[in-house]
């Protein structure tokens, strides 16, 4: 998942600019880096605006087939909550996906840096620890997920091991290993009260704290993807690799942060998952990481890199989380909502493939009357 590739309008490696001898490039010059940006923006706005279509027929049908019952206030607010940190640990995915790489290792993050904070604040107050506590505690958890995440992109960056391996261990390592070994393989049921009134339970200007700290996690990783050199950087390693390093790109040093990322949200999204459940709960995100990565496939990034949006992991997400609900409200059988799951994520590849060749056949269509116009010349 590290070869190198090509987005729609991105240069090759070979026309790509070279250093001069002697000469160490410190930035990669921004119209390239604009220009893999803009590419990968464009098709994903193609995928989230046909994405949305089909969410909004989907709303409908379920609607007709469950009146009064599909997506009231109450329904909205659950689901909401429910998917907060599938939500923040989608966003620190999407840049590891726009890198043409995979990070399955997020729900095992998750559950490991829950048990690490909770560790701390029992042994310091326990369920009546103070908000001083919690903060430490808190931290301890961030950093868990974040220098996780660094040394799987370290692995990644400078090992050349591929993603999928890396964080494949990862998952293992940290939920099955790490957490079970700190536990004792039974869950911590003692987690501050306040941490769980608050963040979990309540809510600010009538928004509960859960929904409303992902929608922040997410508009700010948003407007990064969007607007920052960070951002840039991420599209263009997706789309070339190889390019970007001729273009003064640290490319090593970028993937390293792009892991840390996706660790550090993972740390939070145990947080909140703390918060929410009153307990490690370390049995209860085995499939996480694919209900991330089902997300952030649907929402059109692509998982050879160079493509995707926070908006559309934003709609990814809510699409599979409404069609679960919604599978439950009408009564399909829990097995059945798996196997929905499981198609939809098959049917975003392959779209995604099929988008791929069918640009690389416009390629060559142009390419060639391009060249017959120059034998008519």
């Amino acid at each position: 998942m590290t070869e190198p590739r090509q987005a729609a309008g991105v240069p090759a490696a070979e026309d790509s600019p070279r250093p001069v001898p002697g000469e160490q490039p410190s930035r990669a010059p921004a119209a390239w880096t604009d220009v893999a940006r803009r590419a990968g923006g464009r098709m994903a706005a193609a995928s989230e605006t046909w994405l949305l279509l089909a969410l909004v027929i989907m709303i409908v049908i379920f609607t007709v087939q469950a009146p009064g019952k599909f997506l009231t206030l109450t329904d909205f607010s659950l689901m909401g909550q429910d998917a907060a940190w599938l939500l923040v640990m989608a966003v620190g995915e999407t840049f590891v996906i726009i890198t043409g790489g995979i990070d399955l290792s997020v729900g095992s993050l998750l559950v490991l840096s829950g048990v690490t904070a909770d560790l701390y604040c029992i042994h310091h107050g326990g369920a009546g620890a103070s908000w001083a506590a919690i903060a430490v505690g808190s931290l301890i958890g961030l950093a868990t997920g974040c220098a996780w995440g660094a040394m799987q992109g370290f692995l990644i960056a400078k090992g050349k091991v591929p993603s999928l391996i890396v964080t494949l261990a990862g998952f293992i390592a940290a939920g099955e290993g790490v957490a079970y070994l700190i536990t004792g393989g039974a869950d911590f049921r003692t987690v501050p009260n306040r941490l769980v009134n608050t963040i979990g339970l309540g809510s600010v200007l009538g928004v509960p704290w859960l929904i409303a700290i992902s929608f922040v996690v997410a508009i700010v990783g948003g407007l990064v993807l969007a607007f920052t050199q960070f951002g840039r950087y991420t599209y263009a390693i997706g789309s070339n690799p190889e390019a970007a390093r001729r273009a003064g790109i640290g490319v090593d040093r970028h993937l390293i942060k792009v892991y840390a990322l996706s660790g550090l949200l993972a740390g939070l999204g145990g947080i909140l998952s703390l918060a929410s459940f009153d307990s490690t709960t370390i049995a209860g995100h085995a499939f996480d990481n694919l209900e991330v990565i089902t997300a952030v496939a649907l929402g059109g990034a692509s998982l050879f890199g160079g493509r995707g949006s926070m908006l559309g992991s934003f709609i990814g997400l809510a699409f599979s989380t409404i069609l679960l609900e919604g599978l439950v409200i009408i009564g399909v059988n829990q097995y059945w909502q798996e196997v929905a799951i499981g198609a939809a994520l098959v049917a975003a590849v392959y779209l995604d493939q099929f988008r791929r060749r069918q640009r690389g056949a416009g390629r060559v269509r142009w390419a060639a009357l391009w060249q017959f116009g120059r034998q008519r010349a």
